[in-house]
């Protein structure tokens, strides 16, 4: 079996078995994952997220500094900030994040690479491992991007467990500054879908500015749970 025919067997193996687990914490919507590393590229990233549900209103925002160290690997440190019961805004976790380029872009039908995440929470010895494979494939002027995670959690507060998480968006590439796309998300108890809109505008070089804004409206039919995120993203 060919290389090519490996990849796409572990991508629909992954997704038909990922509906058997799922996040304990089942807050999923986040940023959609590419598979690219540009060589040389230093980055400053700020991410909010605000999330309704019937129970309660949660509030973050990540920011974050990264740097490729090669020109197929990039490393990225975060720091997270989340509003607590009190409404009163502190920080929450340190996450370091790296994301592997397996294949060049175009190099096969679709490319690939992988993301490893780890992440400890502030003051509290609890902690979260995350890796998985990210997939994306151009057809035409539209681009679908899949994320296929597994999350292993454990600490003081937290019972060890495996778990996974699915992300999918598929994008229209109608003009760099303006990119409308759908995305979906699946977490405990949870199937997310909603609109989105990106964009990019390139400056000299490698300079370059993209911004990320999506409405996730939950399909369980349990209640409210919408999600609201937004990220800018300055790479240079």
């Amino acid at each position: 079996m060919t290389f090519r025919r490996n990849l796409w067997l572990w991508l629909l193996v992954i997704i038909a078995g990922w509906q058997q687990h799922a996040r304990a914490d089942g807050v999923v919507v986040d940023r959609v994952y590419h598979p690219y590393v540009l060589p040389n590229e230093r980055e400053v990233e700020w991410r909010f997220l605000s999330r309704q549900t019937d129970e309660k209103n949660t509030l973050s925002q990540r920011i974050a500094f990264g740097h490729a160290i090669s020109e197929y690997i990039t490393v990225e440190a975060y720091i997270v900030g989340e509003r607590d019961q009190s409404d009163d805004f502190g920080l929450q976790s340190y996450e370091i994040e790296s994301r592997i380029m397996l294949t060049d872009q175009g190099q096969y039908d679709a490319d690939w690479g992988i993301l490893v995440e780890l992440e400890r929470q502030h003051e509290r010895d609890n902690w979260e491992f995350t890796s998985g494979l990210l997939f994306e494939k151009e057809f035409g002027r539209t681009s679908l991007t899949i994320n296929a995670l597994l999350v292993y959690e454990w600490g003081v507060d937290l019972e060890s467990e495996l778990e996974n998480e699915f992300r999918l968006q598929y994008r229209y590439r109608f003009i760099p500054e303006i990119q409308p796309a759908i995305e979906l998300y699946t977490g405990e108890d949870f199937v997310g879908m909603g609109p989105a809109f990106m964009g990019i505008h390139r400056y000299e070089k490698q300079k370059q500015l993209k911004w990320e804004l999506a409405f996730i409206a939950g399909l369980n039919g349990k209640g409210k749970d919408h999600s609201l995120r937004f990220a800018l993203e300055y790479e240079f």
